[in-house]
């Protein structure tokens, strides 16, 4: 006697089939939405601690600031500052300027091309830098810089946000 399934049969194993391969593409789409959100935001946190590290690290080797071209206190911020570091020849100072270029953060040493801090796939939408008055005459900058990652998605599987800031001082010799 041959025994074959019945459609009842093949019906319910089609359906605990069915039920199988879509826990399986959830599965899949929750670990692809997962990456791109850790991607995102190590992205945005690495940008973001790149430039304050590079930019604290200035400001503790600078010489001063030169007040004439730097921004405090406003949204796009700029920090100039006086350094004994990357001298042209027979000089004793030179300048170096941080700010905002289009979206991203530039390093400016006098006479020579910016050099970009942040890459390509993150967008800096606040830059500020405050003066903060200290008692021993040592000024000191606070740094608040807000960066986004750049995406075409509005999901939010895809958008990263990091507020950052950061406090340095002069070290005058």
């Amino acid at each position: 006697m041959k025994r074959s399934f019945t459609l009842i049969e093949i019906l319910i194993y089609l359906s605990v089939l069915a039920i199988i391969i879509s826990a399986v593409i959830s599965f899949f789409i929750w670990v692809n939405q997962s990456n791109a959100k850790t991607k995102a935001m190590r992205e945005v946190i690495d940008n973001g601690r790149r430039a304050t590290e590079v930019i604290t690290y200035e400001i503790k080797e600078a010489k001063g600031i030169y007040f004439p071209t730097s921004v405090f206190s406003s949204n796009p911020g700029q920090l100039s500052l006086i350094t004994s570091k990357y001298l042209p020849e027979e000089e004793t100072a030179t300048y170096i300027d941080f700010y905002i270029c289009g979206t991203q953060i530039c390093f400016k040493k006098e006479s020579q091309d910016p050099i970009v801090l942040t890459s390509d796939d993150t967008e800096i939408k606040s830059l500020i830098f405050k003066e903060i008055a200290t008692k021993k005459n040592n000024p000191s900058i606070q740094i608040e810089l807000k960066i986004d990652y750049k995406t075409p998605s509005t999901n939010p599987s895809y958008q990263a946000s990091a507020t950052l800031e950061s406090t340095a001082s002069l070290r005058l010799y």
